[in-house]
């Protein structure tokens, strides 16, 4: 059995198991090895994370397609377990551009995938419903009988169009299309992830966070949530410690900081492979 193989049948099984699970949003290859040694059972990429570390800003100009998969492929490659990646509009104006994308990132030995219905346009910012499925079709084609779950995305509640009904429509669609998992970020309240999780037929995505307001594990397995994100939100916690780092720094001239931080030795532990300490 090949290892995407393996990783493949391990990330399936969690969508298909009980209750629901957290798949945390790592930035980088030293990210996703801090976040596997912790306990978790599989890890997404997140573009908002990858784009901070990178000095840009999370956008549909920002990244390329390119840029998006290597940092992708160094996560997996860091990480020994399934990964799914976050990949934006899937890259391309035509389906057949978002179906090359899922393809690329099965070769990059990613597990799953997202594509979302916003357009990066904030005259029209979602797609327009024939044309979003009709992308979702070209991506689950593209990964057909592949090792890869396709997540699809309905962006409405990110863009301000606060349409339950639409957007469970949308969901309903994409689900009819081949996509394997479903995601609308940006839901309410409990309320309306409980609808939409009765509403649909595959397995529910919910993004935690972002904003307010916040509901813990449980409250989201109850209402039926089976995965649980955090998309660039442990990249931003990592920011802020580092801002609050500088800040001390420079507006007290103390080093109190350093208490909380992960000591060289954990850090060297973690990234070694198994190497001897090469330190001198």
């Amino acid at each position: 059995m090949t290892q995407a193989l393996a990783r493949f049948q391990a990330f399936k099984a969690l969508h298909e198991g009980a209750g629901c699970f957290v798949m945390p949003n790592a930035w980088d290859a030293g990210s996703a090895r801090l976040l596997a040694s912790m306990g978790f059972q599989a890890l997404a990429t997140t573009s908002a994370g990858y784009a901070f570390c990178a000095g840009k800003r999370d956008s549909f100009a920002g990244l390329s397609r390119a840029e998006i998969l290597a940092n992708a492929a160094d996560i997996v490659q860091a990480a020994e377990l399934p990964v799914s990646a976050d990949l934006e509009d899937g890259f391309g104006a035509t389906p057949e551009e978002c179906g090359e994308t899922m393809r690329l990132a099965v070769e990059c030995g990613l597990v799953g995938g997202s594509l979302e219905d916003a357009t990066g346009n904030a005259d029209a910012p979602i797609r327009a419903f024939a044309d979003a499925v009709e992308r979702v079709e070209a991506a689950a084609e593209a990964v057909k009988g592949k090792p890869f779950l396709l997540t699809a995305r309905s962006e409405n509640y990110l863009w301000g169009r606060h349409d339950l009904d639409d957007t469970i429509r949308r969901l309903q669609a994409f689900s009819e299309a081949g996509a394997d998992v479903l995601y609308a970020p940006g839901l309410p309240d409990l309320d309306a992830i409980r609808t939409v999780c009765r509403e649909v037929d595959r397995p529910v995505n919910v993004v935690m966070g972002l904003k307010e307001p916040s509901f813990s594990v449980q409250q989201l397995a109850e209402a039926g949530v089976r995965r649980v994100s955090v998309g660039g939100s442990f990249a931003r916690a990592a920011f802020g410690g580092l801002k609050q780092a500088a800040q001390e720094v420079l507006g007290q001239g103390t080093f109190s900081y350093a208490q909380k931080a992960m000591t060289g030795a954990e850090l060297f532990e973690l990234m070694s492979d198994g190497r001897p300490d090469e330190r001198t």
